[in-house]
């Protein structure tokens, strides 16, 4: 039994690594709770690749956290008897003590091995980090892991990825970080200066969603509710708000599911076939909320490319114009059927930082296939068509008004946001 773990944990040292080479180490040690690990290098050129820790599980399934020299997270899990193709990603459904799912997918690194990226800064390793437990979804199986002092693993695996880069495999040595006692309330004011400590910021938060099933599932994108302290709210125009309960979020194709009370009779229509480079679209959406208008707005453009930055063929490249507000609506075909969801404007300031050129009408949708596939996997029945019939922009907007909603809530600000 030790030659199979053993045999597992050496496939899953390649989980952080860029390719496929093989990894040597681990350097240092990490042990919090069972997690044990180090650093690892790159076997062909000796060079620091990632810090990894790992644990097994009475499943058989040894489940791994791994954070690059480059600051990319991912989750590992392999076992013994595990056969996958290693073409062929596939979704995952993660679950943290029985909060909101999280929709990611898994890529077969091996037949025995799969990693599960993780965004920087997602929800997704703020709940990972606080949680107690966590199953996985996949596949119509489902694991179950306890997870085990992750507030003090993954600053321990930061520190161990610190140290490596500065000081090199030679200072490699016990990188596990003593978790800070809790603060005490002082008497007094907080800060030195004798004021109050300040509250946390908060400001509102808005983008777009548009309702997918009659028992009122919406979607939009993952980052329009990131961040929300309070409850979600959603809002037909010139109807109340009511408070939104979040189903589940997909942090790397930037999607959430959402649900409102009651039922609603009009729901988009996803279109069954791929949408065209030169294809007419309609974006509908809430810019600058309150500043421009409380109704929505439609903007009208085509398909431009059918990828997005670095040829990413998630997303689709649009020239309709989109502000801040558009994010989660609907972009709609000339039939009126959803043929992506609004993601992205390109950030101009970058762009002429780096080309000295201003960009025009460059914009982002996610495709319907990420979409299709993030319904499926959240057991949620959505409808689809292919009609030929085009219709005018004015009755794409009219018929998008039963089923588009303004969203929005009170969020964290960001040190960036609250100088502005």
């Amino acid at each position: 039994m030790k030659s199979v773990i053993g045999a597992v944990v050496a496939a899953v040292c390649l989980i952080a690594a860029p390719s496929t080479s093989s990894a040597r180490g681990p350097y240092g040690s990490i042990n919090v709770g069972n997690w044990k690990g180090g650093a690892y290098t790159n076997d062909q050129s000796g060079a620091f690749s990632y810090c990894a820790a790992g644990a097994q599980y009475e499943s058989g399934v040894y489940f791994m956290v791994s954070i690059t020299d480059k600051s990319g997270w991912s989750l590992g899990f392999a076992h013994e008897k595990w056969e996958f193709k290693t073409d062929r990603a596939f979704p995952i459904t993660l679950t943290f003590d029985g909060q909101a799912q999280f929709n990611v997918h898994g890529v077969p690194l091996a037949d025995k091995l799969l990693q599960v990226p993780m965004p920087d800064n997602s929800a997704l390793i703020a709940q990972f980090r606080k949680a107690k437990g966590m199953t996985a979804y996949a596949q119509g199986h489902l694991f179950q892991f306890k997870l085990d002092q992750t507030a003090q693993l993954l600053p321990t695996l930061i520190n161990c990825v610190a140290k490596m880069k500065q000081h090199g495999i030679a200072a490699a040595g016990d990188f596990t970080v003593a978790l800070a006692a809790p603060k005490v309330a002082a008497a007094g004011p907080a800060s030195p200066g004798g004021a109050p400590a300040k509250p946390e910021r908060t400001g509102n938060q808005t983008g777009t969603g548009f309702v997918v099933s009659t028992s009122g599932h919406l979607v939009t994108n993952a980052h329009v509710i990131d961040g929300c302290v309070v409850d979600i709210q959603g809002s037909l125009t010139g109807e109340a708000p009511v408070t939104l309960r979040v189903v589940s979020r997909d942090e790397t194709n930037d999607l959430a599911l959402l649900q409102a009370p009651g039922t609603f009779k009009e729901v988009a229509v996803i279109k069954d076939k791929a949408v065209r480079s030169g294809d007419s679209v309609v974006a509908i959406g809430y810019p600058f909320r309150g500043l421009l208008t409380s109704d929505f707005t439609v903007t009208t453009g085509i398909v431009s490319s059918l990828s997005g930055i670095l040829n990413d063929t998630r997303f689709l490249q649009i020239s309709a114009a989109v502000q801040p507000g558009n994010s989660g609506g609907p972009l709609l075909a000339s039939s009126g059927e959803v043929v992506g969801v609004v993601a992205a404007k390109l950030d101009a300031m970058k762009i002429i930082k780096a080309t000295g050129n201003i960009p025009e009408n460059i914009n982002f949708a996610i495709k319907t296939g990420a979409l299709r596939d993030f319904l499926d996997n959240s057991a949620v029945s959505y409808q689809t068509a292919d009609s030929r019939t085009e219709q005018k922009t004015a009755d794409i907007a009219r018929n998008a008004r039963a089923f588009t909603l303004l969203v929005s809530c009170k969020a964290k600000l960001s040190a960036e946001s609250a100088k502005n």
